[in-house]
């Protein structure tokens, strides 16, 4: 079973990791994530163990690490995140990221803690104060008298909360937060009589934080903005007339009114008007598609002309805005490689930096005769250095704003780890029809044998292909444009692989490949052509041949192009059709390798076969329609789904969801996971670069407490505005 918990209040990410860290070790969960860009845990836990008694043991653990953490589950995270999108300004300013519950956000909605709107709060004002009194101690007459207890009292109104809650956590048993690293360094200057450097450095740290908070905050909320695409209200038709009711309370077999600049609220049919809808927000389409009656219409869509009226086909639970919302906000369950070493990397790196603090400050003295207060004041810097906030902030936010980016270009990614996985993309599988050509098709020419008429061949056709979703079958009812009577079709049979057997007026009808007609003991002579060829049998007769045309899709050439230019060595495709069509496409599109008139069964052979005979650690990529492709998508190492919108099967079967049918879109999703990982690269190169540095500054005496607070709080603001340029992949 899983459930998604929201830790409201929880700002500080060493400490999430912490708690992330501590559910996973509960014996009846299987896995647990905490998404810091939403503040979302999910844990997968065994359902022979009450959920009421693993959310109890849930609320210790978090109790105990940030006891002013609120634990919300199910129906109040939805109403919370309906809050959250109607939330004042106030949210995003001057919090406090590592503050262990007593964010400014968390005292906003909670009330408790400094309180306040805006960055005018409890907090800036005692900062303000604090600051005032710091200056005057430089002003006033330097007899140490004075200045010391002008020093102390600024001190404490900068820094009386970070101590406040390095005492609390000690008692807990939290001893390496930063909370106590930054009291330890900062009351050691005092010590080592570096008074005015105490205090400016514990007033810098603070202000960094204040800007590194409302960075996160603002990170966050460009986010969700990404994902704004949650309809508030639907116009519930009734007797009495139009109702604004929330969408949730909507039933399937009602009627919904879209006005126009309205966002349609649930999946359903278009039972009256015509208008053109607006479908970026889920495909990245600018150009706007026409809607008219009997057409069916997705919710996320945004109405932008005629007034329509939407008979509902779904639950909004399971309508395509939810799905998609879901998928996406809980992407960051699946947590790429990257992350999973930087969590394991932060949970050792703040000891080793605190050792190596020990060290300096007690053996180069005793070594060299030194006095201890200089080598001490060495070992503070690296107290100060030893969070790997910077880290454990900005790269989750990375890869978060590489999925959110993603989505709103209408890609679905189901994890970090897939993102990551699109950067080493060795080879990539086509299915053909409808993913490289269009998969509309056409009756392109009729053959018929002697003793048959081409209406014979095409109305025994029709019929025998009446009740068959295919592409092809659609195509020849069309073509034969009449008024089929079901009743005269006395049995059906659909033989995978080969076509279709049937009972029509009395006389037995075949309709499918060369192979099917050999299996029924007829003999016919093969066609050749360009096109897909159904060859028809009446009553044991081979009586002609349907030839059908599909077209390229009008990018496939140019997905072709920008994927070798991207680095994928070797470009597949994959067909049930004739090898004289399959060779056609395939030299069309320059491929590397086709495989014709294969089974269902045969493709996850052949895509077997594939990857053995991949070189190196590349990923191989399956790209289908994601319905009758589901088990080979499975097999690819990255399966990926293509005209995705509105299909469930799409969405359930793939790794990558394209909502749109353009190939093209599988290089703009390897864009952005590129683009993704050379951000986060850059930041784990800046945050160990800078703090790698001013450690070896600092133990050679060079490098001072200022340069020690910018590699922390200073770095880790840098780190997650640079995350944020992800979302800006074109």
């Amino acid at each position: 079973m899983r459930k998604d918990i929201i830790l409201e209040g929880l700002n500080c990410a060493n400490c999430a990791a912490k708690i992330e860290n501590k559910v996973n070790k509960m014996a009846e969960i299987e896995s647990a994530s905490f998404s810091f860009a939403t503040k979302i845990m999910s844990v997968e836990y065994n359902e022979n163990h009450g959920f009421d008694l693993i959310l109890n043991e849930i609320k210790k653990i978090v109790n105990k690490l940030e006891p002013d953490v609120i634990v919300k589950v199910e129906d109040d995270f939805k109403e919370l995140k309906m809050q959250v999108h109607h939330h004042s300004k106030g949210e995003c300013c001057a919090g406090h990221v590592h503050d262990h519950g007593h964010s400014h956000e968390n005292s906003q909605e909670h009330g408790h803690g400094e309180g306040g709107h805006g960055l005018l709060n409890k907090k800036t004002i005692k900062l303000g104060i604090g600051l005032v009194l710091f200056l005057a101690s430089f002003i006033l007459d330097k007899n140490i008298n004075i200045q010391l207890p002008l020093y102390i009292i600024s001190y404490l109104l900068i820094g009386g909360d970070v101590l406040l809650r390095a005492v609390r956590n000690i008692i807990r048993g939290q001893v390496f937060d930063e909370n106590f690293l930054m009291a330890l360094a900062t009351v050691g200057a005092f010590a080592v009589k570096e008074y005015p450097e105490a205090v400016s450095v514990m007033l810098f740290y603070q202000i960094g934080e204040m800007f590194q908070d409302i960075a996160v905050e603002r990170s966050r909320k460009s986010i969700k903005s990404l994902l704004n695409i949650r309809p508030d209200y639907a116009n519930l038709k009734t007797d009495e007339g139009l109702v604004i009711v929330k969408p949730e309370t909507v039933n399937v077999g009602d009627y919904i009114v879209v006005k126009p600049g309205e966002r349609v609220a649930l999946d359903g049919v278009v039972i009256e008007g015509e208008s053109m809808v607006d479908t970026s927000a889920l495909t990245g389409e600018s150009v706007p598609r026409k809607i008219k009656s009997g057409d069916d219409i997705l919710s996320g869509f945004v109405n932008t002309s005629g007034l329509l009226t939407i008979e509902v086909k779904k639950k909004f639970s399971e309508s395509t805005v939810s799905r998609i919302l879901d998928l996406v906000q809980n992407a960051s369950s699946k947590k790429a490689p990257t992350e999973n070493f930087i969590t394991k990397f932060a949970r050792y790196y703040t000891p080793i930096v605190v050792i190596g603090a020990a060290l300096v400050a007690i053996i180069p003295p005793i070594i060299t005769g030194d006095s201890f207060s200089s080598w001490i004041y060495r070992a503070l810097i690296f107290l100060v250095i030893s969070c790997p906030c910077a880290l454990v902030i900005s790269i989750p936010l990375g890869f978060f704003g590489g999925i959110g980016g993603a989505s709103k270009s209408g890609i679905l990614v189901k994890g970090g780890n897939y993102l990551e996985a699109l950067n080493e993309v060795d080879t990539v599988v086509f299915d053909k029809t409808g993913t490289l050509t269009k998969g509309v098709f056409k009756v392109s020419e009729i053959i018929v044998e002697s003793g048959f008429t081409k209406e014979e061949v095409l109305s025994a056709a029709a019929f025998a292909e009446t009740h068959s979703n295919h592409p092809i079958a659609k195509s020849i009812i069309e073509e034969f444009n009449e008024e089929i009577d079901e009743s005269l079709i006395e049995s059906y049979e659909e033989i995978s692989g080969h076509g279709i057997k049937a009972k029509v007026k009395g006389g037995g009808v075949l309709a499918g490949n060369l192979k099917l007609l050999e299996r029924e003991g007829i003999k016919a002579s093969q066609i050749e052509s360009s096109g897909t060829i159904v060859y028809i049998a009446i009553d044991g007769k081979f009586a002609g041949s349907i030839v059908i045309s599909d077209m390229l899709k009008e990018d496939s050439v140019k997905a072709m192009e920008a994927l070798r230019n991207q680095g994928v060595k070797k470009l597949v495709m994959l067909t049930g059709d004739l090898n004289n069509v399959a060779k056609q496409v395939a030299n069309e599109l320059k491929l590397d390798e086709y495989y014709s008139e294969l089974l269902p069964e045969d493709k996850v052979n052949v895509l077997e076969k594939i990857s053995n005979e991949k070189e190196g650690k590349g990923k191989l990529i399956f790209v289908g329609d994601g319905i009758n492709d589901a088990p080979v998508l499975a097999r690819a190492d990255i399966g990926v789904a293509m005209g995705g919108l509105g299909s469930d099967a799409a969405i359930e079967a793939a790794d990558v969801v394209l909502m749109t049918d353009e190939p093209s879109k599988l290089s703009q999703a390897i864009s952005i996971a590129q683009k993704t990982k050379k951000i986060v690269i850059q930041n784990i190169v800046l945050a160990l670069g800078v703090k790698a540095i001013v450690l070896i500054l600092g133990a050679f005496g060079v490098a001072t407490m200022w340069e020690a607070v910018f590699a922390d709080v200073g770095v880790a603001l840098l780190a997650v505005l640079n995350s944020m340029r992800v979302m800006k992949v074109k």
